[in-house]
């Protein structure tokens, strides 16, 4: 059914009639023109709607585990969301990479055939340089990797292709397994030039850098669980009820995570001539009352207050109060 004209609308249309701006006939024959979309007969496309969307949400949750584990592996804050999915030829995939990059060639046993995954330079030297002790900034141009730089890497890319089987859990589950790491693109030849391939190309942040994963599956390699990807969107929508023992598991990985606690002496502004001349037995008075408790900070939230005092030969703190202002929430 077509969108139906105000009253307002139906006035202007008029009125850009009757004063020539609009033209009867060129309004005839753009209503009876078809609307035509290219189609390629070299390049059917083998991916039906449902499959792709059955993909995009299965590389949402690759997404979330790969946001995880750089956060964790490179203590930064880090995003990454799926940017597109399209389908194009291996060949067309394969021009569209800088030589050299970062290429790591996988398998998803019991399927036959292999993967390709794809880091982009920038990304890759980024995550190098922090964990080398960098901050991951001002990449360098495009180079060849080192030796300690493509063991780096071919072991980050080796835990990432398991994050896959996580991702996959719910439709289909295989053991993926690294196979080989290149960095020219054309001595990676998983399937014909001219083969159908789906390309999921993810967007990752760290800090204020951008770079880009892309995953190269063949169309050989997903047909026969094809019938699976279109059964998993009917199903993808529904409501996820997580049992008593995936939370109480979720619970005791977050009962191990580490965290800065920290406390707070107080604040004091001196002199830079007076820094200088500190020596041994010197006192830098705070603004901290002795009389007032000591605030604790767990990462950058107050959380608790307590009184210093001693345990045996070690310095302590004794909690007195717990801040409960925010409940959870605040972290």
């Amino acid at each position: 059914m077509g969108d139906i004209l105000s009253q307002t609308e139906i006035d202007a249309l008029l009125s850009a009639l009757s004063d020539g701006q609009v033209d009867v006939e060129e309004m005839r024959t753009t209503k009876s023109q078809k609307r035509i979309r290219v189609y390629d007969f070299k390049r059917p496309n083998k991916f039906s709607k449902d499959q792709i969307r059955s993909l995009q949400n299965i590389h949402e949750n690759f997404c979330r585990a790969l946001t995880t584990y750089f956060s964790g592996n490179l203590h930064a804050v880090v995003e990454s969301s799926v940017l597109s999915i399209e389908q194009i030829t291996y060949d067309e995939f394969i021009r569209s990479l800088p030589n050299p990059t970062v290429l790591g060639l996988y398998s998803m046993d019991p399927l036959e055939g292999t993967v390709l995954i794809e880091v982009s330079p920038s990304l890759a030297f980024n995550v190098v340089d922090r964990l080398l002790g960098g901050q991951g900034e001002g990449a360098e141009k495009n180079r060849d990797l080192t030796e300690i730089e493509k063991t780096i890497i071919e072991n980050r890319l080796s835990q990432i292709i398991l994050l896959e089987e996580e991702a996959w859990t719910e439709i289909y589950e295989f053991k993926p397994h690294f196979v080989a790491m290149e960095t020219n693109p054309q001595f990676t030849q998983i399937v014909a030039p001219n083969e159908m391939v789906v390309l999921i190309t993810i967007e990752v942040k760290i800090g204020e850098e951008v770079g880009m994963i892309n995953i190269c599956m063949p169309y050989l390699v997903l047909e026969p669980i094809l019938d699976k990807l279109s059964t998993f969107f009917l199903f993808s929508t529904h409501t996820k009820v997580s049992s008593p023992e995936q939370v109480q598991a979720i619970r005791r990985k977050i009962e191990w995570a580490k965290v800065d606690l920290i406390a707070f002496l107080g604040n004091s502004e001196i002199l830079v001539r007076d820094l200088l001349n500190l020596a041994q037995g010197d006192v830098i008075a705070l603004d901290q009352s002795v009389n007032e408790p000591l605030p604790i900070y767990v990462g950058e939230f107050m959380k608790f207050k307590s009184i210093p005092g001693l345990n045996g030969e070690h310095l302590a703190v004794q909690i007195t109060e717990i801040i409960k202002e925010g409940g959870e929430e605040d972290g």
